[in-house]
């Protein structure tokens, strides 16, 4: 049975974000493990084919692997916890290819899986795989198109999908990302800093309107850090709906984490 996407156990959602660089597969698992056992709500992991930070001397390389077989391998290990790209690029795969990805994974995980997406970014990746790069505007064009094939593809699998799967569209551009995000996303993930995010939160309302969608319909997730954290309740006052932490490879410090999700249940008994 299909049920519909709804986020309903706290008011404010707590997202990891695992990036799965430099570290050995055993430390990842043991990672997503941990997240969902001190109480997270939701797990990420990127889509790259190459660190981004951290190696040494070049930047991008180092330890990695593929996010797909790794959402699989979490579907199967967790109970409890939604999770997804954090985001998986357009460009990788074909659309109806992904949507059909993304319908074995939710049924394997028995309706917890976010489809988070977005338009792509990294060089490298493109570049050593032999996809075409091209221009952020070919890219974002790119989306567009892809996104009504998804949604399609992922209504007509069998099995059906365990659950309408939330579409999340990460970007800020104010002129065509945030115009995809209000026809398509279920979430929109922001980036910057608060006032930023505030001031392009009152853009897709206005998208909202233009294509004649309730901006209520789209839930609001931003990226947080330890430096940010006496500004919680700053975050939560400006209407998100989702804060996602970001854990560093190879070894997973899991302390800001509890931090963060010790922060939210205490608002839940205020």
């Amino acid at each position: 049975m299909v049920v519909a996407a709804r986020f309903e156990r706290y008011l404010m959602r707590i997202a990891i974000a695992i990036q799965p660089q430099h570290a050995d597969y055993e430390q990842i698992r043991q990672a997503v493990r941990e997240a969902e056992d001190l109480g997270a709500d939701i797990i990420y992991t990127w889509d790259h084919f190459f660190p981004l930070f951290g190696g040494d001397p070049d930047p991008h390389t180092g330890k990695h692997y593929e996010c797909w077989t790794m959402l699989g391998a979490v579907a199967e290990q967790t109970e409890r916890v939604q999770f997804g790209p954090l985001v998986t690029c357009n460009s990788y795969r074909n659309p109806q290819l992904l949507a059909d990805m993304a319908r074995t994974v939710d049924n394997i995980s028995d309706g917890r899986l976010i489809l988070g997406i977005g338009a792509g970014w990294f060089k490298k990746d493109y570049d050593e795989f032999g996809y075409e790069f091209g221009t952020g505007g070919s890219r974002l064009r790119a989306l567009d198109e892809a996104l009504p094939l998804i949604k399609s593809r992922l209504g007509a699998g069998d099995p059906a999908t365990r659950r309408h799967i939330p579409i999340l569209i990460g970007g800020g551009g104010e002129k065509v990302t945030l115009r995809i995000v209000a026809e398509h996303a279920d979430v929109w993930h922001a980036f910057g800093d608060l006032d930023t995010i505030k001031r392009k939160m009152g853009i897709l309302d206005d998208w909202c309107a233009k294509v004649g969608r309730s901006s209520s319909e789209v839930e609001r997730s931003a990226g947080i850090n330890q430096k940010l954290f006496d500004r919680l309740d700053e975050y939560e006052a400006a209407g998100l709906d989702e804060l996602t932490l970001g854990m560093d490879g190879p070894n997973y410090d899991m302390g800001p984490a509890r931090d963060l999700v010790a922060w939210r249940d205490g608002k839940q008994h205020q």
